[in-house]
C-alpha cells in the first residue's frame, strides 16, 4: 500500500470515530446541584405620623432644662408632658449580633446636674452607659422591678459599668447626692418607637406593614392603644386623642 493510500485510510477512520463520539449524548450529571430559588421582593416600608394630645403643663421646668422628669408617688411623668410613641406586634427577636457584647447601646448623660435625656426608650437587650459630664461626682441608682441597680459614685474620669436592660418595663433613675436628678428609661420589646415633641407630633418611619397595636405612653398609669393596619409603602395619619 502506497503512503498517500495510507494517509487517506487513516484520515477517514479518525472522521468516523470523531462522529461515534459527537453522537453519543453525554451521561446525565446526577449530582448537579439545584439553582436556588429566588427570594420574593421585601414589601415597600411603611410609615405612621401624626399627634398624640398631651396632659397640659402645670408648671415650667426647673434648671433651665426643656423638661424635667416628675414623680409623685406612685406616678412617673415628664414636665411639660411627653409621650412615648410605639407599634406593638409579633416582631423577631433580636438578631445575635443585637446580643450579648454586640448589643446596642445607649446613654443618659450627667451634665449640668442633670440627666439628658430625662426620658429615654429603649428595646429589651439595650446596654446604656452613664457617663459624668460634671466637675463633681455623681451617683446612678435604680429600685425599679425591671431594672435594679448602683453604680455607686464616681468623678467625670471614672467609667462605670454599661447596665443591660433586658426586661421591659420602666425604670426610673436618680442620684444619692443630687436629689432633683431625676431620668427614666422605658424598655419594650419592639423595634419601633420614639419620642415626640412638645406638641405630641411624632413620625414612625420603615415600618413592616401589617396590623398592630399603636400604644403612647403618656406616664406611668396613662397609655393609650390604637389598632391599626398599614399597607406596603403607606404613609398612615393618626391621631391619639
Amino acid at each position: 500500500m502506497t503512503a498517500p493510500r495510507r494517509a487517506l485510510l487513516l484520515l477517514a477512520a479518525g472522521l468516523l470515530a470523531a462522529s461515534a463520539r459527537a453522537e453519543t449524548p453525554a451521561p446525565e450529571n446526577t449530582s448537579a446541584t439545584p439553582a436556588p430559588p429566588v427570594p420574593a421582593p421585601a414589601p415597600d416600608p411603611a410609615c405612621i405620623e401624626g399627634r398624640v394630645a398631651l396632659p397640659r403643663a402645670t408648671m415650667l421646668p426647673r434648671h433651665g432644662q426643656p423638661y424635667e422628669l416628675v414623680i409623685d408617688s406612685d406616678l412617673v411623668r415628664t414636665n411639660p408632658p411627653l409621650a412615648i410613641v410605639y407599634l406593638e406586634g409579633d416582631f423577631p427577636p433580636a438578631s445575635a449580633d443585637e446580643a450579648g457584647p454586640s448589643a446596642p447601646v445607649a446613654r443618659v448623660v450627667q451634665r449640668d446636674l442633670t440627666f439628658i435625656p430625662g426620658l429615654l426608650p429603649v428595646r429589651t437587650g439595650t446596654r446604656v452607659e452613664f457617663p459624668n459630664e460634671d466637675p463633681t461626682y455623681h451617683n446612678v441608682f435604680s429600685f425599679s422591678p425591671a431594672k435594679r441597680f448602683d453604680l455607686g459614685r464616681y468623678r467625670a474620669d471614672e467609667t462605670p459599668p454599661a447596665q443591660l436592660f433586658d426586661r421591659p418595663g420602666l425604670v426610673t433613675l436618680r442620684c444619692d447626692i443630687h436629689k432633683h436628678m431625676r431620668a427614666a428609661i422605658l424598655v419594650l420589646d419592639t423595634p419601633h418607637f420614639v419620642v415626640t415633641d412638645a406638641d405630641g407630633n411624632f413620625r414612625l418611619p420603615a415600618l413592616p406593614p401589617g396590623r398592630y397595636t399603636l400604644k403612647a405612653w403618656i406616664d406611668s398609669r396613662t397609655t393609650r392603644a390604637l389598632p391599626v393596619e398599614i399597607a406596603p409603602g403607606q404613609t398612615l395619619r393618626v391621631e391619639l386623642p
